[in-house]
This record gives C-alpha cells, sequence and structure tokens, in this order.
C-alpha cells in the first residue's frame, strides 16, 4: 500500500461513514395492509314479504277447502286465492333462477336443495298417509307425487331448462302452447304430476322474463290503487262462479277431458285463467310492503312451512277435525284462517328451519366431487371480484 493511501487510512478519512438511519429517530411501524372484505349481499325485503304472504294464501286455501260446500263465501275466497297464490310463488321461483347455468355447483345445489327433499319429504307423506289414513298398504312411489311434494319435481324440472328458456326467441309463448297442448292431452298420465309441471310452466317462465323494473312498475301508487277495484271486481265474479264452476281447473292437475269438459275448452280455459292469474298477481305484487317487517325474515323459510303443514292440513282431513259443526259457522271459517295462518307462520320460523335443515339443505358433501366444491367456490370468487 503506497503512503499516501497509509496516511488517509491513519487519519480516518477512508473509513465507512455510520449510516445516517443509525443515528435517525426510529420510524412508526407501518399499519397492516387491510384487505377489503366482499359486500355481503343483503336479501330483498320486498321478495321474502312475497313468499311469505303468498305461502299464507296456500295454507288459507288449504283450509278453506273443507268448508266450500257450506260456505259460497269460502268457496268465492277459495277460488279467488287459487287463481294467484301458487302463480306467485312460481313467478318469484321463475326470477330467482334467471342465473341457473346448469354449472356443477348450481347443480349440486339443485341435487341437495330439492331432489333429495323431494324423497326425504315423499317418503315421510307416504308413511304418515299409511298411519293417519289408516292404509298400511299405500305405496312409495317417486315417480308419483303426492299432495305437496309435486312443486319440487315441477321446480326440478323447470330450473334444469332454464338454460333452453335463455336461448329461445319466444320464451313465454312456446310455455303457453306447451300449457295448452297438455290441457287437452289425457294421456299424459300421473307420472311426476306432469299435468302440473306443464300447465304451470308459464309462470316459471314469465319469472325468468322479468327484470327489477317491471316490479317497480306494478309497486306504484297508481297500481296499488286500481289493484283494489280488480281484486273486488274477482272476488264477485268467484261468488257468481263458485256454484257453477269446477275448482279442479285452477289445480291444473287433470286435461279437459278428465274433467268431463270438451278438448277445445282446454285451450280456451288454460290461456284465459293464465291472464287472469298474471292480473291478479300483479294486484298482489301491488300490495306487497318492501320495507323490512316482523315477517320478512320468515320469507326464507317459507319451503319449510310449505312442505310441513302439509301433515297437519291432510291430518285435519285424515282426523275428521272438519266434522265439528261450529267449524261452519262464520265464527269457525274466521278461527279456521286464523290457525292456518299462524300455523304457517310458526313453521316459516328460524327454530323451525334449524331444526329440519338436515332434510331441507342437507350438506353432502360425501357425495360429490371436490371440484364441483372448488368450482362454486371459483364463481363466487369471480363474482365478487
Amino acid at each position: 500500500m503506497s503512503e499516501p493511501v497509509r496516511s488517509m487510512h491513519r487519519t480516518g478519512a477512508l473509513r465507512t461513514p455510520l449510516p445516517a438511519a443509525r443515528n435517525a429517530p426510529p420510524r412508526a411501524p407501518e399499519p397492516p395492509t387491510v384487505v377489503p372484505k366482499p359486500p355481503v349481499k343483503r336479501r330483498d325485503s320486498f321478495f321474502d314479504n312475497a313468499k311469505y304472504l303468498a305461502i299464507v294464501l296456500v295454507a288459507m286455501g288449504h283450509a278453506w277447502e273443507p268448508l266450500r260446500g257450506d260456505s259460497r263465501a269460502a268457496a268465492a275466497l277459495y277460488i279467488t286465492v287459487y287463481t294467484f297464490h301458487m302463480p306467485a310463488f312460481i313467478v318469484i321461483s321463475g326470477y330467482f333462477s334467471r342465473t341457473f347455468d346448469a354449472s356443477p355447483g348450481r347443480l349440486k345445489r339443485l341435487v341437495t336443495g330439492i331432489a333429495v327433499p323431494y324423497v326425504i319429504f315423499e317418503v315421510a307423506y307416504t308413511f304418515f298417509k299409511r298411519w293417519a289414513g289408516d292404509d298400511p298398504t299405500y305405496p312409495i312411489s317417486l315417480l308419483d307425487p303426492w299432495y305437496l311434494t309435486w312443486f319440487l319435481v315441477a321446480l326440478f324440472v323447470w330450473r334444469l331448462t332454464t338454460p333452453l328458456w335463455k336461448v329461445v326467441r319466444w320464451p313465454l309463448p312456446i310455455a303457453l302452447a306447451i300449457a295448452v297442448l297438455a290441457s287437452v292431452s289425457p294421456d299424459i298420465g300421473d307420472d311426476l304430476d306432469l299435468q302440473r309441471v306443464l300447465q304451470f310452466l308459464p309462470f316459471f317462465v314469465l319469472g325468468l322474463c322479468l327484470k327489477p323494473e317491471h316490479f317497480q312498475i306494478v309497486r306504484r301508487r297508481e297500481a296499488r290503487i286500481l289493484a283494489l277495484p280488480v281484486f273486488a271486481t274477482a272476488l264477485l265474479f268467484a261468488y257468481w262462479a263458485a256454484p257453477r264452476m269446477n275448482a279442479a281447473w285452477f289445480y291444473r292437475r287433470d286435461s279437459a277431458q278428465e274433467l268431463a269438459a270438451p278438448g277445445w275448452s282446454g285451450a280456451v280455459m288454460t290461456l284465459g285463467m293464465f291472464g287472469c292469474s298474471v292480473i291478479l298477481v300483479a294486484c298482489f305484487f301491488a300490495w306487497v310492503p318492501g320495507r323490512r317487517l316482523w315477517f320478512t325474515a320468515l320469507g326464507a323459510g317459507t319451503l319449510y312451512g310449505y312442505l310441513l303443514h302439509g301433515f297437519i292440513a291432510k291430518g285435519s282431513r285424515f282426523w275428521d277435525w272438519y266434522e265439528l259443526d261450529w267449524l261452519h259457522t262464520p265464527a269457525g271459517e274466521i278461527t279456521v284462517t286464523v290457525c292456518a295462518a299462524a300455523l304457517i307462520t310458526a313453521l316459516c320460523t328460524p327454530p323451525v328451519q334449524r331444526l329440519f335443515k338436515f332434510a331441507m339443505e342437507p350438506e353432502m358433501e360425501w357425495a360429490f366431487k371436490k371440484d364441483a366444491k372448488t368450482s362454486a367456490r371459483g364463481r363466487g370468487a369471480h363474482r365478487r371480484r
């Protein structure tokens, strides 16, 4: 090393200076990065209210059925309610099926949320009929839905066909044509209650075609005002028609020939009842409140109430509850109506949902491949982005 360099080392000229950061005051730690959580999708109070009110009308209709023979007023209410209560429920089901795309995750949900409950309740209803109905030989048949389980079969079929209705050019006219053909086809038979599946199909397809703005139209003040005279007219017509009309038309489970009517009347009645039902469904939606109320949360449990109340509705016939004379008085009819509303309300509550979730919403992870679960999660993350 040369002498000048040694001199610089001795004097410290070549020493590495201390870093400035070592003499600086300590810096405050940076706050941890907060990853925002995806927004929680809130339920629409309007649709929950509509589902609850519709299922209450379903229960009332079942309670009024044995009273029709002794009360023309009960028969008129029965016909009016049967014109729109299930169509309203089916329209809502179609509206919320618009996103069904037959992907693995949605197919899994279709199986666990509809197919499995159908099997469970069809078997349960069969054993109930054997016991309460004193019919020990009544067969178990998954091809012949008993009482209320037809709706699960129909919803399964309708939802599976959703991708098809999304691509055809005239979905509603095609669905109406299918319903008309079903109403004049007595050879369809009872398997899977296909008459109801096909004749109620237009309401599901109508729900698929609706958009949020359509519901805004019927919720205007003008629509609410107009709904009053429409409902009054419907009640007056039902009062006139009660002793003259076969109420089985509203069940849509038989063809015209099976109702002892000429074949051409099936087409007329299908189209006429569809128009009347759509008008009354619109009037019903007009009076459904849009804000959150005490019964709004019960709208999430309407399928529980629908399937469970069937045991009481059928049991009341098996056990001859309607043999009591006072039930056929005005006070008794009011009591029956209030009890039906109270029962279905109780069956839609969260405690009942938790108790019967194993049957209505089973997880069944053991029955599906893992890729179906992963696919469902991937779609959820994509939607959040």
